[in-house]
């Protein structure tokens, strides 16, 4: 299997597993959208703290002579890096548990149809990476998705886009900073999420749930839900543009809507379905030369083995 269609199918699973993440959320409701998140980011440090000093200590100090070796503009540029990452999805952590708690969950879904577009713009200006014509059918055809079922909610539109944006431009950084261990930026990540979180948190008065249900379910969110997926995108990005990665995220809004729609019961209409089949067809465009790769290769091996 070759590294691309390694870091595509880490891309589709990371989104397909985030597609659920509405459900473990929906279950603490009832807790601020601080205490969540606030758990949610202890537990995922202790665990990738954990899984470092364990498994990746030679990885960790090889970073830190990778950082130590650079030039002092060079340093300085990746510490910003890391340390914008840290506070990107920090940022989107907290407006999607606070959209999916206190909006809707339409509004969620909505969010993740625009991150894409965000993103694979964002990589083809700011990064000059490559962009054709079928990319740009896919992205037009997710455009057309986007705005049909952005005629609802002015507030849950605005909600969304916000949301949206911190998960797109976390996305780019991460394309750039590929000089570290992925493991290792994710703790730091995780660090740095800490330690934005804390004065919030401290400022509110909030204490630590005593609720052992509470606990459990932040412990999923936070293994399944957070650290895999995450490190799944991280390598996605290893082998994939970020524009690429991007698209691959309209997998989650699909599956969270139909979360939304048959496990929570929350209101479709023949044009909301409409566009959401409008973007699976964007995400089959967009990456049809993967696909069909992936095709050719899976059909010339049954072949192969027939003879």
């Amino acid at each position: 299997m070759s590294l691309k269609l390694k870091c595509f199918l880490a891309a589709l699973s990371a989104n397909i597993i985030w597609g659920f993440v509405a459900v473990p959320i929906r279950f603490v409701q009832h807790y601020e959208a601080e205490q969540i998140l606030f758990c949610r980011i202890i537990i995922s440090l202790i665990i990738c703290c954990v899984f470092i000093a364990g498994f990746q200590r030679k990885q960790l100090l090889d970073d830190i002579q990778i950082l130590a070796s650079s030039s002092k503009s060079e340093r300085k540029t990746l510490l910003i890096l890391l340390l914008t990452s840290g506070v990107l999805i920090t940022f989107n952590w907290y407006a999607f548990i606070y959209v999916i708690n206190h909006v809707s969950l339409n509004s969620a879904a909505f969010a993740y149809m625009i991150c894409p577009l965000i993103t694979a713009l964002s990589g083809f200006i700011i990064l000059k990476e490559d962009i054709n014509r079928q990319k740009i059918a896919g992205i037009m055809i997710a455009l057309v998705s986007v705005l049909i079922l952005a005629t609802g909610s002015l507030h849950e539109v605005l909600w969304s886009i916000v949301t949206a944006s911190f998960y797109a431009f976390y996305l780019i950084i991460q394309r750039v900073s590929k000089v570290f261990n992925k493991v290792n930026m994710l703790g730091l990540q995780l660090m740095i999420a800490f330690i934005v979180i804390l004065p919030l948190y401290l400022n509110l008065g909030l204490s630590l749930p005593v609720d052992l249900n509470f606990w459990f379910d932040i412990t999923i969110i936070a293994v399944l839900f957070t650290l895999i997926p995450l490190f799944l995108s991280l390598f996605a990005l290893q082998g994939l543009p970020s524009s690429t990665v991007g698209i691959i995220i309209y997998i989650n809004p699909v599956i969270a809507f139909a979360v939304a729609f048959l496990y929570f019961n929350e209101g479709i209409n023949f044009i909301q379905a409409f566009a959401y089949l409008l973007l699976v067809f964007a995400v089959i465009i967009f990456n049809w030369k993967i696909i069909s790769g992936t095709i050719r290769k899976l059909v010339a091996r049954e072949v192969t083995d027939f003879e």
